[in-house]
């Protein structure tokens, strides 16, 4: 599911309100995850799951183009673990 098909399904869900209220909506709830992990913090949200970031170290990559050897920086990367619910479900 991508962004557009989450919103058409809220607003077919909830026909008392319009679609930029609900563009609204969902804009504001990814922002916020994203806030959050950026300032180094964790969501959870209870039955989904728990975003969360890890830190990856520097390491030497390979262009896959050229087979040239380039630095890669080191990083923090979003990590998403799925609650018990959630894998429950998946699972049944």
């Amino acid at each position: 599911m991508i962004r557009s098909e989450l919103v058409q399904k809220l607003c077919d869900d909830h026909p008392g309100l319009t679609v930029k209220e609900i563009e609204r909506i969902v804009t504001s709830f990814f922002d916020a995850i994203s806030g959050q992990l950026q300032k180094g913090g964790r969501v959870e949200l209870r039955g989904f799951g728990a975003f969360s970031t890890r830190d990856r170290d520097a390491r030497k990559g390979r262009n896959p183009r050229t087979g040239e050897a380039v630095d890669v920086d080191a990083k923090r990367v979003p990590y998403f673990k799925p609650g018990k619910e959630m894998r429950e479900r998946l699972n049944v």
